[in-house]
């Protein structure tokens, strides 16, 4: 078992497939196959029932409106901001093949819509919950089902946008500002967790700015870092895409992630509403984020998950005092045309040393744009050289 519930976190090395992504990693039984085998059918006929009742039209449970109170203890708060944000929260169904609805060829997440204009009503939800998705439909609060259109995906910061026909939409999410979180602060996520459906927790903010490791190639290495509110609101399978909200009902985060591990509980992670705006916007003005792109792929000189043997260590011939760097294993576009080849070892950008790719990321993403140059420092032959380069445009996979 995995420290995340997403292979998108755990470094583990495994590739994420359509129907991984919504398995629910319970503890194992001690009652043997039959348990496993027995829990395994009862789980597969509960998702069936759940999904029919998507399809079928299944109205959702509406909000007791005669239990909000103009009380401010929070348990009023919470039933205030339930009926706020709520309408706003929806189910993301996604289809691995084009016209097959079966629910063996379906997953669960969820979503949130933030914006309505021009007739058309639009939703953000994780990368992850979309990828690899044919077709994509999101249920409305009162089991409305629609036909809903990717406008934009980006897997480094998790974040996708979906369009749908605004006609049945009549509430969307109110920004907040998750740059203001306390610690301690009360907050509740919203999301169709296990296929359920419109479920609410609460709980509070245990930590509002957690910097977590990413593998973004799902490759075992961590190659890039996300910051996330830390929270012990419940966030389990199929709640990621859903809102965390404040005791205000404003969105201040996306629900992404939780840690699942025996013995951990109350541990799940949002990624804070400012930063998921600054994507958003992004991906409506263009469909995409525009990133540099150096071409290179890479392998730690230090990579404990993969390390190297001591006769490739020799073929580099690097100085005994060169102990950290990145390895390129294959160059391509604009570090291939700056002479960078197999086997040289990356110390430095401009003046800034780069030991890691998670370095190499970070350096590239946080401080170029496409189109500017930059002086690659690097070991070839036990030499030390350096060339320039001028970053292109990142291609839809990550390099």
């Amino acid at each position: 078992m995995g420290l995340f519930d997403d292979e998108y976190y755990s470094g583990s090395g495994k590739k994420r497939g359509f129907s991984e992504r919504r398995t629910y990693r319970g503890r194992k039984s001690s009652g043997g196959a039959g348990v496993a085998a027995f829990s395994a059918i009862l789980a597969s006929l509960l998702t069936a029932l759940l999904l029919c009742g998507l399809f079928a039209g299944f109205v959702l449970p509406r909000l007791n409106t005669t239990a909000l109170s103009a009380g401010n203890s929070p348990y009023d708060r919470i039933v205030q901001a339930a009926a706020v944000v709520r309408p706003s929260v929806v189910s993301i169904v996604t289809h691995r093949k084009a016209g097959d609805v079966s629910p063996e060829n379906a997953a669960l997440g969820s979503g949130v819509v933030f914006q309505k204009q021009g007739g058309k009503a639009y939703i953000i939800t994780n990368h992850h919950v979309i990828a690899d998705a044919q077709e994509l439909q999101a249920v409305l609060i009162d089991g409305s089902t629609l036909t809903a259109k990717l406008v934009g995906s980006d897997m480094i910061t998790d974040i996708a946008v979906l369009e749908v026909s605004s006609a049945k939409i009549g509430v969307v999410a109110k920004i907040g500002n998750s740059d203001r979180l306390d610690l301690g602060q009360g907050v509740i996520a919203l999301g169709n967790p296990l296929g359920l459906g419109d479920t609410l927790t609460s709980g509070i903010v245990s930590y509002p700015k957690r910097i977590m490791p990413v593998s973004l190639n799902e490759d075992g290495v961590y190659d890039w870092e996300q910051q996330v509110i830390q929270t012990d609101a419940a966030i389990n399978e199929g709640n990621s895409g859903g809102a965390l909200v404040d005791l205000n009902g404003q969105l201040i985060g996306i629900n992404t992630m939780k840690i699942s591990s025996t013995g951990v509980e109350g541990i799940g992670f949002a990624i804070p509403i400012n930063q998921v705006m600054v994507t958003v916007n992004e991906l409506l003005q263009n469909g995409k984020i525009a990133r540099p792109y150096l071409g290179v792929y890479s392998l730690d000189l230090d990579n404990p998950y993969a390390p190297m043997e001591e006769d490739q260590l020799k073929d580099l011939k690097l100085p005994s005092s060169v102990k950290k760097g990145v390895v390129v294993l294959e160059s391509l576009g604009p570090a291939k045309e700056a002479g960078i080849k197999l086997n040289d070892v990356i110390v430095g950008f401009d003046r800034q040393s780069i030991h890691t790719t998670l370095e190499l990321r970070k350096y590239l993403y946080g401080y170029k744009k496409i189109g500017d140059t930059m002086k690659i420092s690097y070991y070839r032959d036990g030499k030390k050289q350096s060339a320039t380069v001028t970053l292109g445009e990142r291609p839809e996979a990550p390099q």
